[in-house]
């Protein structure tokens, strides 16, 4: 149960930082109001979910060397955030950008994502290395 709410508590976070972010950066630029209205808010939910799904699989995956578990979580995720941007397309006109736009924000959250997961594991296996020294 512990793990569920750590991962909606993780999800709410994110979403929430995202969200505080994007209207800060409409605000900056004299767009008072969301364009894309409520769409908007539900497109961004959908993607971070696909996201984090991808995020698991980063993490639990049995791949080695991890940059090809990283490989094998991100292409499909990537294809499917894609495709739900095409789908989105068949409610309301995209953005001339949006491929590039939906690329650029997935991608650098599923880096960084990634390179904090590296870290973590970096980290764990070198206290392992330390402890198993210490109690020969």
């Amino acid at each position: 149960m512990k793990k569920w709410i750590s991962i909606v508590s993780m999800y709410s976070m994110i979403y929430t930082i995202i969200t505080l972010l994007n209207s800060v950066l409409y605000l900056a630029n004299g767009i008072y109001e969301d364009p894309s209205g409520n769409w908007h808010e539900l497109d961004r939910a959908i993607i971070l979910f696909i996201g984090m799904i991808a995020f698991y699989l980063c993490t639990n995956l049995p791949v080695k060397p991890l940059i090809v578990r990283y490989f094998a979580a991100y292409v499909p995720s990537q294809l499917l955030v894609f495709a739900y941007v095409w789908f989105s397309g068949l409610r309301e006109e995209l953005a001339r950008t949006a491929y590039r736009d939906i690329w650029i924000n997935f991608t650098s959250l599923f880096v960084l994502f990634c390179i904090g997961n590296t870290v973590i594991s970096v980290c764990k296996e070198k206290k392992k290395k330390i402890i198993t020294s210490q109690s020969r």
